[in-house]
């Protein structure tokens, strides 16, 4: 019987990507997304991934499509926390709201997320927890202090997350990217990314979904049950741990 895993986030961008690598690996994939409705259905129609709309800030949102994901694919094996926004300003520009919605998705989002599966993954002594953190997280940013906040915060949620789990065969780990060809990132006015982003990267290139997603294959699967509490840096060198 396959493995369930769900991707929060998991119908555009890096989560797009990962949604498609684990449903080639076999995985029955369930992509979660925020509120738009159009890019979801079709991406439901060019992948067959079954798409379920709720707000991972919200825990009982969360907790309701966790449970109707469940009843529609069987137990979720993997949770991949991908979902993530930002509100950038400088700190002496950003307001209380810009600070609350970023805690609230990407990192209140992260436990809103796993909590409800992790007795499950206990009971049945079996689980991956993988959270998409990012260079940010572990070098800071300007302007974004809210977003570095919580990307360091969810390295925090996986490192104890692994001492907890350990014993019941759950795994959790971090892939930290970098500067990622997403449609967000290319958006980006050219000269800025060809002039500023691309010469910061020693590899030369953004780094591409697909890469990102290859490393969330690899901590899912059973040759990474020794790995935990472990961060993968995907950014082409441009910063070390």
């Amino acid at each position: 019987m396959a493995r369930v895993a769900l991707v929060t986030g998991g119908s555009r961008g890096i989560g797009e990507a990962i949604s498609k690598r684990l449903k080639a690996d076999g995985y029955e994939v369930a992509a979660t997304y925020a509120g738009n409705d159009e890019a979801a259905a079709a991406f439901t129609k060019e992948t067959g991934i079954k798409t379920y709309k709720w707000n991972v800030a919200d825990y009982d949102a969360s907790k309701a499509g966790i449970e109707q994901v469940e009843a529609d694919l069987g137990p979720i094996d993997v949770v991949v926390a991908n979902a993530g926004i930002t509100r950038d300003a400088p700190f002496h520009k950003m307001t209380p709201q810009q600070w609350k919605e970023v805690i609230d998705t990407n990192l209140t989002g992260v436990f809103n997320t796993v909590h409800p599966v992790w007795p499950g993954m206990r009971e049945r002594k079996f689980g991956r927890v993988i959270v998409i953190s990012s260079i940010n997280g572990q070098k800071g940013q300007f302007a974004q202090v809210n977003y570095a906040a919580t990307k360091a915060g969810d390295l925090g949620i996986i490192k104890s997350l692994a001492q907890e789990g350990a014993r019941a065969g759950i795994t959790a780990n971090a892939v930290c990217p970098g500067y990622i060809g997403t449609e967000m990132v290319r958006a980006i006015p050219e000269k800025v990314l060809n002039e500023v982003i691309i010469p910061q990267i020693p590899a030369g290139r953004l780094g591409e979904p697909e890469e990102i997603a290859r490393c969330v294959a690899f901590l899912a699967s059973d040759d990474a049950g020794f790995i935990n509490g472990s961060t993968i840096s995907a950014n082409g060198a441009q910063f070390f741990v």
